[in-house]
């Protein structure tokens, strides 16, 4: 694992408030996942080293013992904080517009974050110091496993406190697991229009205990993956770089529904003005990823 480096400014803090704000907006698109913005805007490691550090028993030894402020110099609570607002932002402002035009103009969301993915791959893959026999095995273990996963049917299931909860849990995983998006997982579930209705209607209900299952899932898997990082990071990597490239299979814009809109094939693009603007957002896709690229990986000190 590289050095990691955290925001101390007020303008450090927006940069970062302003990436999860990309992660929120990349989350409420079903096939898009806010851990590829977090990988290529430079934060994926720092986002998982600091969600891992909530789960020191010592750190709730001070919090119940009333020693916060030492509890507080435990965790990187502002850098969480700054990107906490940033989705939270994205998801309250966007969930409705992304909504609309996912029923309205599916090819051209769907082209955007289609360049914005290939791209990606590209621009991650070049984070793993030593391609071999592993690294090769693993990105190609990914690729095909996001394509399978993908594919999947979505099914009816319950709206139970308990299931949303589960939801919840699975769900966030997939949000800081690149290629594999938390709204697609949802929409596997069978919770996709159900969670994000409650979010449009501000139900406090199904907010909370989803939140508190999404709380308790990021802990543990935030967990697994940095000892990932600090054992297997080539491995891991590619691994992740994999699931990006089998992820497109399912964000592929021209689709025909088969049985209801959740049941869709991925079929060749027509002609006419829509395949023209479809390009073009894909290269903006491209573009917009090679540009953040370009930028120093690190937050300025």
């Amino acid at each position: 694992m590289r050095n990691l480096i955290y925001p101390k400014t007020i303008v450090q803090h927006l940069i970062v408030s302003a990436k999860g704000f990309v992660m929120g907006a990349a989350d409420v698109v079903p096939g898009v996942s806010g851990g590829t913005m977090a990988l290529i805007m430079g934060i994926y490691e720092e986002l998982i080293h600091s969600i891992t550090q909530f789960t020191q028993p010592e750190l709730y030894k001070k919090v119940f013992s009333g020693k916060l402020p030492a509890a507080l110099k435990q965790v990187h609570w502002s850098f969480l904080l700054a990107l906490i607002l940033g989705i939270g932002v994205a998801v309250l402002s966007l969930a409705s517009v992304l909504e609309h035009l996912l029923e309205t103009q599916p090819v051209l969301v769907y082209s955007f974050f289609f360049g914005l993915i290939l791209a990606s791959v590209w621009v991650v893959s070049k984070l793993i110091k030593a391609w071999n026999a592993q690294t090769i095995a693993s990105f190609v273990i990914g690729a095909v496993a996001a394509f399978i996963i993908v594919g999947l049917t979505p099914t009816n299931t319950p709206e139970a406190p308990w299931f949303i909860f589960l939801s919840g849990a699975l769900a966030i995983c997939a949000l800081i697991l690149p290629g594999i998006s938390g709204s697609f997982i949802l929409l596997l579930l069978g919770k996709y229009a159900y969670v994000l209705g409650a979010v449009n209607d501000r139900n406090l209900g199904v907010i909370v205990v989803f939140a508190l299952g999404a709380g308790l899932g990021l802990l543990g898997f935030a967990r697994i993956l940095n000892w990932l990082l600090e054992h297997y990071y080539n491995t891991l990597i590619a691994l992740l770089c994999g699931f990006m490239l089998g992820s497109l299979r399912k964000i592929w814009p021209w689709k025909v529904e088969l049985d209801g809109a959740e049941l869709t094939r991925n079929v060749l693009p027509g002609g006419g003005l829509e395949l023209l603007y479809a390009l073009v957002l894909v290269i903006l896709g491209i573009g917009l990823v090679l540009l953040i690229s370009r930028q120093d990986r690190q937050l300025p000190q």
